[in-house]
């Protein structure tokens, strides 16, 4: 046997084995598990942001309640304005900044007020999610035992399937299956192609005229666009 014909052998064992593991993660499974741990990192993410908001917003609140409190104590100061006009002032300069800080005091009354209405509104966002997250917490907990339950039930299958493989390449030269599983955990499967009409079989790329000379005399190339291994039937 060759050592193209074992290294074929090993491949389409090693096809098996890929086959479970695309079953395992593609299962129904495993994308359950999958959804439940993105949305608790995202819940996670935004009730951490909500948290910050928060701190601002109290912040902004206790400087506008700050100001409101300061404004209404320049306007208690007019409280005595009939003995100030008693006394000679003009009334068009009072007249006018009583109006103003008036005018001062409604506008903060409605940032306030608006400011109050984001506050509650962030906290029932904050306390809903924060219910959600802890929900699907519990519900990822067993998302995860039956993810673990399904890998189990593929394990027996698998681990017949790796014990094979190490038989299989006891008989496959180290630089071989080396490179080998290096285009395998690249993604790159199947790893060896057969060239038909000096194109690779898998992408349909022709080969150059140095790579259809070497596959004629019995060796392998590297397709030039998949990166796989080609080779000649016999």
């Amino acid at each position: 046997m060759t050592d193209i014909e074992k290294i074929l052998k090993y491949q389409a064992e090693d096809e098996k084995l890929i086959k479970i593991e695309h079953e395992i993660a593609s299962s129904p499974e495993r994308k359950n598990l999958a959804q439940a741990f993105n949305f608790v990192t995202k819940a996670t993410e935004r009730l951490d942001a909500l948290e910050g908001k928060a701190a601002a917003l109290g912040s902004a609140l206790e400087e506008l309640n700050k100001s409101f409190s300061e404004t209404a104590e320049v306007l208690s100061e007019f409280e005595n304005l009939d003995d100030m006009l008693e006394g000679g002032a003009e009334i068009a300069f009072y007249k006018k900044n009583i109006l103003q800080i008036t005018e001062r005091l409604k506008n903060l009354k409605a940032e306030i007020s608006a400011l109050g209405k984001s506050i509650k509104e962030s906290d029932e966002e904050f306390q809903t999610l924060y219910q959600k997250r802890r929900a699907m917490q519990k519900q990822g907990k067993e998302y995860q035992e039956a993810y673990e339950k399904y890998k189990e039930a593929k394990k027996t299958e698998s681990e017949e399937i790796a014990s094979g493989l190490k038989k299989l390449a006891v008989g496959i030269p180290p630089e071989i299956l080396k490179r080998y599983q290096i285009k395998r955990s690249e993604h790159i499967f199947p790893v060896l192609c057969p060239v038909k009409s000096d194109r690779c079989s898998k992408c349909g790329y022709e080969l150059s005229l140095a790579d259809k000379e070497k596959i004629g005399s019995g060796g392998v190339v590297e397709c030039e666009n998949c990166h796989r291994v080609l080779y000649k039937e016999q």
